[in-house]
């Protein structure tokens, strides 16, 4: 039987599989000329999610409202790098969506 995972940790590995798909998404499109925030984002994106993973595993007070931003952040990386046709772009916004979700659902939990 398939066990659930808390809230917590599942935002804790999307924000670990954020960081390494933006930074990947940003190598690949830093040469790249782009028609929006794409690969500007990414670096943001990162930086959002190092935070929300600091404030979690140091068990912040105010993990919830890291959470809430990064996924305001993530959401905004998604949306700019699914407008790319590039494999990474796309990975990329997957996982901006995913990490989005889970900052959400850790939000909420809090």
């Amino acid at each position: 039987m398939p066990t659930m995972t808390d809230p917590r940790t599942a935002c804790l590995e999307a924000c670990q599989q954020c960081i390494v798909d933006c930074e990947a998404c940003l190598s690949a499109m830093m040469t790249k000329s782009s028609k929006n925030d794409c690969p500007n984002c990414c670096y943001e994106c990162v930086k959002a999610c190092y935070a929300c993973v600091s404030a979690m595993a140091s068990r912040s007070r105010f993990a919830d409202k890291y959470c809430t931003l990064c996924a305001e952040v993530c959401r905004y990386c998604a949306d700019q790098c699914r407008e790319h046709d590039h494999d990474r772009c796309q990975t990329c916004a997957q996982s901006c969506q995913d990490c989005a979700d889970a900052c959400e659902a850790m939000a909420a939990a809090a």
